[in-house]
């Protein structure tokens, strides 16, 4: 049964006539998605301190915001002793809208209830930045993160480093995992909150879940096509982590997916797969819920419960000696 609430919104959005994503630009699908978060989010809680950083990758920026929590102590002259774990974190958006803003709300969250550092990217998107642009940002976020933590320039321990991300931003997340596996220094954990994983789109989820429930097969196609324009590209690892030849030796992971989401599947399926090669997988399913509700706190219940979920396995995963 599809969450009464959720059920709500879906009816409000058709008598209201919202534009499908897929039938707009970037420019304005963007301009829309952030403007509905006055609408769908709650009020914001404080962190101790928020700081953006102009990362320049030789050419270009690359925008990180930092969330640092109220144990914070980023003077202190004995670093080891004032460390944070922190979260890297990729926004959702089908890889083409979406920002550090529309998920604002969702990383202040997790850093003042997990009590971790959090790294906002405001990773490349598509169609103007299309595969890999997106998975190279989250690398170039990664390293720059490490090798920061490794100074212990920003109090953050670099054995608690976190990756997480929901929809296309746990895409970026999962692929980096699969990136980083044989580097000496690699995430700690991985947070994925409904995962795209496979860009072929064939997981029966796609046809059961695909018309009616917000994110539609139309859209998925709309955003895929924007991110992986040639389709000789599905198959690489970096855009379909489902599909890598081996998934051994990654950081144990918490996935989380919606019962009435396109993508419940090839979620599933990833986890299953990590799984099978030995990884430590928890998965919980929130079966009446659709795409996109874990940052819908204000309208939808059960997105609190979802977040204060994952607040509660990320203070676990990165807390002190874990």
């Amino acid at each position: 049964m599809l969450d009464p609430q959720a059920h709500g919104l879906l009816k409000l959005m058709m008598e209201y006539g919202v534009p499908a994503v897929n039938t707009q630009t970037p420019k304005d699908a963007r301009h829309a998605y952030l403007s509905r978060k006055a609408f769908s989010q709650p009020e914001p809680v404080k962190v101790a301190h928020i700081e953006d950083h102009a990362v320049d990758l030789g050419g270009r920026v690359l925008q990180i915001r930092q969330y640092s929590p109220e144990s914070f102590l980023p003077a202190h002259p004995e670093p080891a002793d004032a460390m944070v774990g922190a979260l890297l974190y990729f926004h959702g958006g089908g890889w083409t809208i979406g920002d550090i803003e529309t998920h604002d709300v969702l990383c202040r969250a997790f850093c003042a209830g997990a009590g971790c550092a959090v790294f906002s990217v405001a990773y490349r998107l598509g169609p103007e930045a299309p595969f890999p642009s997106a998975y190279e940002d989250a690398l170039a976020a990664f390293d720059w993160l490490n090798e920061r933590a490794q100074s212990h320039a920003f109090g953050v321990d670099p054995k608690r480093i976190a990756v997480g991300g929901d929809s296309a931003g746990g895409n970026l997340a999962a692929a980096l995992c699969l990136g980083l596996k044989e580097r000496a220094h690699k995430p700690s954990f991985q947070l994925l909150i409904y995962p795209a994983t496979d860009m072929h789109c064939s997981h029966a989820s796609h046809t059961k879940n695909g018309k009616g429930y917000l994110l539609t097969k139309e859209a998925i196609e709309w955003f895929r096509g924007n991110y992986v324009p040639n389709a000789s590209d599905y198959a690489d690892w970096r855009a379909s982590p489902l599909l890598a030849s081996n998934h051994k030796d990654l950081p144990p992971a918490f996935v989380l997916l919606a019962g009435y989401d396109p993508l419940h599947d090839e979620g599933l399926a990833y986890a299953n797969k990590m799984s099978k090669a030995g990884v430590s997988v928890r998965v919980v399913n929130f079966e009446r819920q659709i795409h996109g509700f874990i940052t819908m706190g204000k309208i939808l219940d059960e997105a609190n419960t979802a977040v204060d979920l994952c607040v509660s396995v990320l203070k676990a995963a990165l807390q002190k000696g874990s």
